[in-house]
């Protein structure tokens, strides 16, 4: 766990399965397991449904009578436009317009929101819009977060909190589970129908053990950290830092990539200025160095991070490759140049291990492009 100073209620049961509790965001994180396999722990939330420990996500709430306004100035979206008991994916921005950090916004009532993020820059952001303002800012690292994700996320769920089913995706609503109140959120980041259950640490264990253990028959089991990385893949969700800059960075530029680059300018909201580098924001528009694209392989062999060419130019980089043992294909999330991006464009990869591999550029996401499976209503 170096370098970790957030420490999970259930370090011992990812133990127990293995995990040597590798750092993400400052917390002690299962990305991996020694037992158990992660094409099974993917096909379970693809199929069932699998339950993954993500309290290292920041959660910082935000309350007060200028709440709305610390929101308005920190993320590219309108808090006005949440109501009590919605969410909203959203981005930050730094001065340059470049991007520092995504998050949620939960909006819980008038004056009070609570801001989900991951290791980027978010909780700095959100405390720099409070300086001078009316409003509280606390950052809470015992409010653990467990993602129980899969198609049947939601039968095994109804067992035991009422209203369930109707919750609307990207909706939240308080509840009891097992005895322990929580907070459920209809979101969560693999491209299905699942749910992010909020709750106590002292409550954690025994929440994550019960769902396990009444689970099993339903085929729901524990899933490690990276197997977020397959799922994510296919369904065009992007993990900072490792599909941005820092990661990949620009020769003799400093880190930062535009949402324009990411393909995530929709999340401003419509007409929206004043927020944190929107001036930059609009500006950059149509000055892409690169765009976020899919890839998708002739054969089975799964690259690394490998360079990516056309002729014996260089256009690129793959960011996050994966095998779908439920689609049978190789694709990948890549950095590519403008010309080559999201259109068909035949590629080499060249891969260290495997060779050069042939590739072609293609829209994302490969997997559920419609989004039915994560917005379904029944």
């Amino acid at each position: 766990m170096t370098n970790s100073w957030r420490f999970s209620a259930l370090m011992d049961r990812h133990r127990a399965l293995g995990s040597n509790l590798e750092d993400w965001s400052g917390m002690g994180t299962a990305w991996s397991y020694s037992k158990g396999d992660p094409n099974a722990e993917y096909m379970a939330i693809r199929t069932k449904a699998g339950l993954m420990d993500v309290s290292g996500l920041k959660k910082v709430h935000i309350t007060g009578h200028a709440a709305s306004h610390i929101i308005d100035r920190a993320t590219t979206r309108d808090p006005e436009k949440i109501a009590p008991g919605k969410s909203l994916y959203a981005c930050m921005l730094n001065d340059a317009g470049k991007f520092i950090d995504d998050c949620i916004i939960y909006r819980f009532g008038p004056n009070s929101y609570t801001v989900v993020h991951g290791s980027g820059q978010g909780h700095e952001q959100l405390t720099m819009a409070a300086t001078g303002r009316d409003v509280s800012i606390r950052f809470d690292d015992n409010l653990h977060d467990l993602s129980l994700q899969g198609p049947l996320a939601v039968d095994y769920l109804e067992k035991h909190i009422p209203g369930v089913r109707a919750l609307p995706y990207m909706g939240h609503m308080p509840a009891m589970l097992f005895g322990k109140p929580i907070t459920l959120s209809r979101t969560g980041y693999t491209g299905e129908r699942g749910y992010e259950i909020f709750c106590r640490g002292q409550d954690a264990v025994e929440i994550w053990d019960r769902i396990l253990e009444e689970g099993a028959s339903m085929g729901i089991i524990p899933c490690r950290f990276t197997t977020l990385d397959m799922l994510r893949a296919e369904s065009y969700l992007l993990f900072y830092p490792f599909d941005n800059s820092e990661m990949y960075p620009f020769e003799n530029e400093g880190p930062g990539d535009t949402l324009w680059e990411l393909g995530l300018d929709w999340t401003v909201s419509k007409g929206k200025t004043g927020f944190r580098g929107a001036e930059e924001h609009y500006r950059l528009q149509g000055k892409e160095r690169f765009k976020i694209s899919g890839l998708k392989f002739e054969d089975k062999k799964v690259p690394g991070n490998a360079p990516i060419y056309k002729g014996d130019r260089k256009v690129g980089v793959v960011t996050q490759p994966m095998y779908s043992p439920l689609n049978d294909w190789v694709v990948a999330i890549a950095r590519l140049d403008v010309d080559c991006a999201n259109n068909g464009t035949e590629l080499e990869v060249r891969c260290g291990t495997h060779g050069p591999l042939k590739a072609v550029s293609a829209p994302l996401p490969f997997y559920d492009v419609e989004k039915k499976r994560r917005t379904a209503k029944d």
